[in-house]
């Protein structure tokens, strides 16, 4: 099963159906679209002298030919490793170095960073510009047959974004990458091909997995015109291209929901925002519901199990009446169709119901390993389960809480905190607009809870008033011993906030 194939099937069936979008504006019909796909794969073999499993990355901003390189690579059998484009040019090395890319594609604006590599990077032959000369040409070359793929054969290198060291290259295969489009219709959206999805994340990691599922069933994609969609040009866009659904970082949703530009805004083609990859806060959410309705879905998942692992279905968002409703909304869910998840302790026996345990995953979706680390594949996959290395406990229901990761836990005079149940608590307070929890060395207690606060507007709330606020919610031994009040947390490139550089402040 060659993913490329769901492009060639809808080059026949859907052949001046629109494919891809620039903003309001048609770039390629599937028609167009799948010739190219299959031009560039003869010139990705014949030019460029590629065989099939060699690999090609992809650095680029979200744009067509981001698309036409991911399909044209996997129609002539090769791997692709997309990069996300916003790294520092020592961790683009870093990955084309790891994953022995021979091509990499990237586009004017990361050429500058890119084309230099070609001196330092050992396998890598040839940088290619898109859109530009060299692409032209590559379309030009004589187009090939699909190239056969086995389920197990690798697709994407899919590169950890890194918040606790190097990245690792998790490695999903065809099958992986089938199963976790197959479970997007079991449990977030049926998609038609009158159906728009709209890149506003990197397609170098969540949005690009969710673009798997339009591809196959024929929908549009659409690159956003700016590189942060607005309110007024999400609204533009819902106009031109109905049944949108789109991506995001809960950062993103949030920035959307308080846009004056939505406010009372017919969204009635809006039809998911698919939000995941760090926290979303219940304040946030409540506030994200009241101005899009019943139009949010979360995922939980990692590269390693391609964003499917446990799903908060846009009913459940919507199940006001629920008397747990809102203890829901902080869940990140019930288990998705295609595997199974537990909850272990550290001998990686099931805990019961209502304990913590490390969240464990198992099935079709699960990567088959990281790219040339046997050491760190051998360690993740024990015993026939992914460890994800988060922490979480079941409800009765079977709906999943996330605690932490387990390299966040906190443990003082013998008691386990996660930071993520304080953050709630501190959040509460009117005057903090963001807040992350770390632990500290501690000679007494062993760790002691450190808070770092982001004030609300120009109002600076005392470490006695966050205090009070703490032990309305939570015990008094979870309370953070210490607060810093800063003017923004440091995050990654997809809005998880790098505690890493919290604890090295301390």
């Amino acid at each position: 099963m060659n993913l490329a194939s769901w492009v060639e099937r809808n080059g026949r069936r859907l052949r001046s159906e629109p494919a891809i979008a620039e903003g309001t504006q048609v770039h390629a019909t599937w028609g167009a679209f799948a010739a190219r796909v299959a031009a560039i794969a003869g010139g990705l073999y014949g030019d460029l002298g590629l065989a099939a499993g060699d690999r090609v990355a992809i650095v680029m901003r979200n744009r067509p030919e981001y698309l036409e390189a991911q399909y044209a690579a996997w129609h002539a059998g090769l791997v692709t490793v997309p990069v996300n484009a916003r790294l520092h040019r020592d961790e683009i090395a870093y990955i084309l170095d790891h994953s022995g890319a021979k091509v990499v594609v990237t586009d004017e604006e990361h050429a500058v960073d890119v084309v230099p590599l070609m001196d330092s990077v050992e396998a890598l032959q040839t940088a290619v510009q898109a859109p530009g000369p060299e692409w032209d040409r590559l379309a030009e070359a004589a187009a090939i047959p699909l190239v056969d793929r086995a389920p197990d054969d690798a697709a994407w290198l899919f590169y950890t974004s890194g918040t606790t060291g190097r990245p690792k290259g998790a490695t999903l295969t065809h099958g992986n990458l089938l199963m976790a489009s197959l479970s997007y219709f079991a449990d977030i959206d049926q998609v038609e091909s009158t159906d728009s999805v709209l890149h506003a994340a990197p397609l170098s990691h969540g949005s690009g997995l969710y673009g798997l599922p339009h591809v196959a069933r024929g929908a549009v994609s659409v690159m956003p015109g700016s590189s942060a969609v607005d309110g007024a040009e999400l609204l533009a866009m819902l106009r031109r291209w109905p049944g949108m659904s789109f991506f995001a970082a809960p950062i993103m949703v949030k920035r959307l929901a308080g846009d004056a530009a939505l406010a009372g805004a017919d969204l009635s083609e809006l039809k998911t925002i698919i939000y995941g990859g760090a926290p979303m806060y219940l304040a946030d959410l409540e506030e994200a519901l009241a101005v899009f309705g019943p139009r949010l879905a979360q995922i939980y998942g990692q590269g390693e199990t391609p964003m499917t692992i446990t799903a908060l279905s846009r009913t459940d968002h919507a199940h006001r009446d629920h008397p747990r409703w809102r203890d829901r909304l902080q869940s990140v869910g019930f288990p998705r169709t295609d595997v199974e998840v537990r909850a272990v302790d550290p001998e990686g026996v099931e805990v019961p119901t209502g304990e913590v345990g490390e969240v464990v995953v198992r099935g079709g979706v699960v990567m088959a390993g990281y790219w040339d680390q046997p050491d760190e594949t051998a360690e993740t996959l024990r015993d026939g389960w992914l460890h994800t290395g988060d922490l979480g406990s079941f409800d009765d229901d079977g709906y999943l809480t996330l605690r932490d990761r387990s390299k966040d836990l906190i443990i003082s005079g013998g008691m386990n905190i996660y930071p993520r149940e304080v953050e709630e608590a501190l959040l509460r307070h009117p005057a903090v607009a963001a807040a992350a929890v770390v632990g500290r060395p501690d000679p007494e207690w062993g760790e002691a809870v450190v808070a770092f606060v982001v004030a609300a507007g120009g109002d600076t709330p005392s470490p006695d008033e966050l205090g009070r606020t703490c032990t309305e919610h939570i015990a008094r031994f979870k309370r953070p011993k210490e607060y810093h009040f800063v003017a923004a947390l440091p995050t990654n490139n997809y809005g998880k906030v790098l505690k890493r550089e919290l604890r090295d402040r301390l």
